[in-house]
């Protein structure tokens, strides 16, 4: 967070009267971690900076109604989620919803065979080129995936607090983080594979 402000010093009734200064704290306090998830999940600069100005728009506007049963930092990864996954499902109106089951009812799928690349030096596991890649992988990923990924994988979220931001249960975030991460050694898998064999 770039505010030394802690997230107990925010006067809950301030920001819901609509104090801009208390809320102008908030946004200073919040808005690198909404942007962080907002770029992951739309791996677009300008995409992203539009989900976080509509994540702040719309919890001042709902800051009224913020009951506090959840902390202000799970209630504004819950808006903002929320944006991300909208705009995600307007550039692909055919891409699976979070409410979706993952399931495709056609038995086990073979899975790939993976490469152990922990042999690699770690300059080559933590260069640009290999981020790159990855944030590649992760764009790949379906939004319900990728969106369970991004919360706890890089955002570092508990599986509770995920659960809670995205309205499902603990287990369905658990199931949903392995195959992501499945998925992404699949796909990663070429890429380090040929570094091995180089």
């Amino acid at each position: 967070m770039n505010s030394s402000k802690r997230v107990e010093d925010f006067s809950l009734d301030a920001l819901r009267s609509g104090d801009r200064a208390e809320f102008a704290l908030l946004v200073d306090a919040y808005y690198e971690m909404i942007y962080r998830l907002a770029i992951k999940m739309v791996n677009n600069p300008q995409d992203a900076e539009d989900i976080l100005q509509e994540t702040f728009i719309k919890a001042y506007r709902h800051l009224k109604n913020f009951d506090g049963r959840s902390s202000l930092s799970t209630w504004l990864y819950r808006i903002a989620t929320n944006e991300a996954l909208m705009f995600l499902r307007r550039q692909k109106p055919d891409t699976v919803s979070v409410d979706e089951s993952l399931d495709t009812g056609e038995g086990e799928v073979e899975p790939l065979q993976i490469i152990d690349w922990s042999s690699l030096p770690e300059e080559e596991l933590m260069s640009a080129e290999a981020q790159v890649y990855l944030d590649k992988a992760v764009g790949k990923l379906s939004p319900s995936l990728r969106v369970v990924f991004v919360l706890r994988d890089i955002q570092g979220l508990a599986t509770r607090e995920t659960a809670e931001v995205l309205d499902i249960s603990e287990t369905a975030v658990k199931t949903r983080l392995s195959r992501a991460r499945l998925q992404l050694r699949e796909e990663l898998t070429s890429y380090y594979g040929e570094r091995l064999r180089a």
